[in-house]
């Protein structure tokens, strides 16, 4: 039995007027002032630039950009380091480029993403710094760009300066207060993860925690050893063959974010706003294990807030600083995010619900929550994941559907019928057959029907009905090859809208990228030309039109498109969507059944 989770609590720190100043003042230098020249320098070349070099260097600095904002929020020790790198950075650049010679890189920018995406920001600045580049004259760059370092540098010490006077730390206070005095978080049968997306926040907090409570906190990271994972596994993971309690608190960054248990623990705190809520229900599926010995789970978030004398007064000013956040990144904002559209108030509103963290509500409704069931099988059942895994092509079972059906399958299956999955190539489709006739259904819908309980007795197969069936399956995956990849010229109806719905996003240009741009022009010819599949257009039209007033913001609407449509379909060598589907067709597995 998994225990009960709890709705997400919100802990607030408050800012006095000083911080809170130095915050959003903060805030707004770094997303409207600095303009991130250091990181970008190729944009300033004389020489012209390919699209891909031009995007690569944008996308370089949004990175950077979105890396000093999370380090804000995270946490002021973390931001204060951040930003003295990146002075002492811009100081060596600038004396580099007026000695005459500049070197830059053209070749790093993936191990400077992958640096990033692994919270190794002092990895970032080291390779950027080291001159294993291209050499160039500081005459081949525009006169602009040393008055953009300049005024960069400029910025960033007037920042550093400010942060200088801040002398507290409400968000750790808060942290420690609610440690010693919360009835959950005191507990001595506690045991708590906090999650941190900075290495050195994580670092700073364990010092703090240790500084106050004794040596109760144990921190874990990219550069963490081997050995630390070992000992946390025996703190934390609840099936650990050989277990200590040495420690009450472990500190992560995203490392442990997946793929290991931590279900001795019945607390995660989110020290950084999760930006997007898949990740807070991933972090909480580290202690969500059904072997765990506690009956409830517990989630908290941090918000910063400004003074304010009631929790209502708290909420609405921590909902005011997201949207800030989200609006001065712009375009950017879909960086932190990582690419979920979501308005400031949802997003509040996702990291207080439970619906986030359960199996109800959106995520009973989407490929999550089966997602998960694969998480738990593969992490407590391995040899079921295994079994599962090599199972043969073709595999077939047989299920009675007794007592009364859902609506949905009662509304979907006839008396007798067969669910059969394919693939070809990349494609993938399931179709359901009722005596002569065929049905593509989609994934959700199959997977609630093949849903039942681990002890459900197989049916005797009727192996004459069966192959009918099957045959019929087959039939109408065949056609539907045939009329979603051949071209039709003058594409009508939902592809004639989408058409039209990418030409306005088109029509926000300035809030777009080049790619971005390149990518919605390509988008068009595809489906133009007829090779974009008639199902594709009809969910990625569903999809915009829920969107409602939002699809006027051409970045929530890139991202619809991103989510939906194949990256099969962007790639250069494409040139038919007949590519999706090369390869001979398989019959994955097929399930038959019965209503009672």
């Amino acid at each position: 039995k998994f225990p009960e989770v709890e709705a997400p609590k919100p802990l607030f720190y408050e800012l006095d007027d000083q911080e809170d100043r130095a915050f959003t003042e903060t805030l707004k230098l770094l997303t409207q002032e600095l303009t991130y020249s250091r990181y970008m320098p190729l944009l300033y070349l004389r020489d012209k630039l390919t699209a891909f070099e031009k995007q690569s260097q944008r996308n370089m600095g949004g990175f950077m950009k979105v890396l000093l904002v999370k380090r804000l929020e995270s946490s002021f020790y973390a931001f204060r380091k951040t930003v003295e790198r990146f002075a002492d950075s811009y100081e060596k650049f600038i004396k580099m480029y007026e000695s005459g010679t500049v070197y830059v890189s053209k070749k790093c920018f993936n191990k400077i993403f992958e640096l990033i995406e692994e919270d190794d920001e002092e990895g970032v600045q080291r390779l950027i710094d080291e001159n294993k580049a291209e050499r160039y004259s500081s005459e081949d760059f525009s006169p602009q760009f040393v008055v953009d370092l300049r005024k960069d540098l400029k910025i960033l010490q007037q920042i550093i300066s400010t942060w200088k006077n801040i002398q507290q730390d409400p968000k750790l206070e808060t942290l420690i207060h609610n440690l010693r005095h919360h009835e959950i978080l005191k507990s001595e049968k506690s045991k708590i993860i906090i999650f941190t997306e900075s290495k050195e926040t994580a670092e700073y907090l364990t010092n703090e925690i240790n500084k106050q409570f004794g040596e109760v906190a144990i921190c874990f990271h990219g550069s963490s050893s081997e050995t630390m994972r070992e000992t946390i596994i025996r703190n934390f993971d609840a099936r650990a063959r050989e277990q200590e309690n040495k420690y009450k608190i472990l500190i992560s960054t995203e490392v442990l974010a997946e793929g290991v248990n931590l279900h001795r623990s019945n607390i995660v705190i989110n020290y950084d706003i999760p930006w997007n809520p898949t990740r807070m229900m991933q972090r909480v599926g580290r202690v969500n294990r059904i072997d765990t010995s506690f009956d409830r789970i517990y989630t908290f978030n941090f918000f910063p807030t400004a003074q304010a004398d009631d929790e209502i007064s708290l909420s609405k000013i921590a909902q005011k600083k997201i949207e800030e956040f989200l609006n001065l990144l712009g375009g950017d904002s879909a960086i932190l995010t990582e690419n979920e559209p979501v308005s400031s108030h949802e997003l509040f509103n996702k990291l207080i619900s439970k619906e986030t963290l359960t199996e109800n509500g959106e995520i009973e409704e989407s490929e999550l929550r089966y997602l998960r069931v694969i998480e738990n099988v593969r992490d407590n059942d391995p040899e079921l994941f295994e079994k599962v895994k090599r199972l043969p092509k073709k595999a077939r079972s047989s299920r009675n559907i007794n007592g009364e059906p859902t609506k949905l399958i009662a509304d979907t299956l006839l008396k007798n019928s067969l669910i059969t999955f394919f693939r070809r190539g990349k494609l993938m489709k399931f179709f359901l057959s009722s005596g002569n006739n065929s049905r593509e259904i989609d994934f959700l819908t199959t997977a609630k029907i093949f849903e039942c309980s681990e002890n459900e007795p197989k049916i005797v197969l009727p192996l004459e009905e069966y192959y009918n069936l099957l045959d019929v399956n087959k039939t109408a995956f065949y056609n539907s090859i045939i009329e979603d990849f051949v071209p039709q010229q003058g594409s009508g109806g939902n592809a004639k809208k989408l058409i039209k719905m990418i030409k306005a996003i088109l029509s926000n240009a300035k809030q777009l990228t080049e790619d971005q741009e390149e990518k919605l022009k390509k988008l068009t010819d595809v489906i133009e030309n007829g090779d974009l599949p008639k199902v594709t257009i009809n969910k990625v039209v569903r999809e915009l039109e829920k969107m409602g007033k939002d699809i006027g913001n051409p970045v929530k609407a890139i991202s619809v498109l991103q989510r939906e449509i194949p990256d099969e379909f962007f790639k250069p060598h494409y040139s038919s969507s007949t590519a999706l589907a090369k390869g001979k067709r398989e019959v994955v597995l097929s399930l038959y059944t019965t209503l009672a």
